[in-house]
């Protein structure tokens, strides 16, 4: 996985509340058993008309928005617990994911696949949204050891909270076997002294 310390990017903004995983990843793409190729249909049904073309007014297809932060409405990642909606995000190129409030389930998938959800307070999040509107430039920056994130557009900054020891992975770039194997020898010396 790779390590997660800081990012400063633009911002995605899909003001949209109770967005589930079968919205982020429609079930017909989940035959696939590895990760590759779930980005490609990231809101498939959103993103693409019947005959597969793309639909001009969804955010993903208009291109004056970019970058490695979505900034998603309340609730994001409700549902069923499938991980690749996760992967999903992660191979379109998604880093961050920030809502006012996400499911748990996604919230622990999104960790474990090296996706930083960001929960911020909704007055926050409502004024993000509005600096994209006005300038689709707007950035943010998410610092994982502080633990804040910052409109930088207003400069207005807020903390969030992350479980320590999936802090310590993304800053390491740690799954959780790789966290095991780096914690051997401490496991090793236990085991010989009990």
């Amino acid at each position: 996985m790779e390590k997660f310390q800081t990012l400063t990017s633009t911002c995605v903004p899909l003001p949209i509340e109770n967005v589930d995983t079968d919205q982020i990843i429609p079930a017909r793409f989940l035959k696939a058993t590895t990760r590759e190729g779930f980005g490609a249909n990231l809101f498939a049904d959103w993103r693409y008309d019947k005959s597969g073309q793309p639909i001009s007014n969804f955010v993903l297809n208009n291109p004056i928005y970019s970058g490695q932060a979505l900034i998603a409405g309340k609730n994001f990642g409700s549902g069923s617990s499938r991980e690749h909606a996760a992967w999903a995000l992660a191979g379109y190129g998604f880093k961050v994911v920030v809502s006012s409030f996400f499911a748990d389930i996604f919230k622990g998938n999104a960790l474990n696949n090296g996706v930083l959800p960001v929960v911020v307070s909704d007055v926050f999040l409502l004024e993000l949204f509005a600096a994209i509107q006005v300038d689709p430039t707007t950035t943010i920056t998410v610092n994982l050891e502080l633990q804040t994130i910052s409109n930088n557009a207003s400069g207005v900054v807020e903390t969030f909270e992350i479980n320590p020891y999936k802090k310590e992975c993304l800053l390491h770039g740690l799954d959780d076997i790789d966290y095991l194997l780096s914690k051997k020898d401490a496991i090793e010396a236990w085991e010989k002294a009990h």
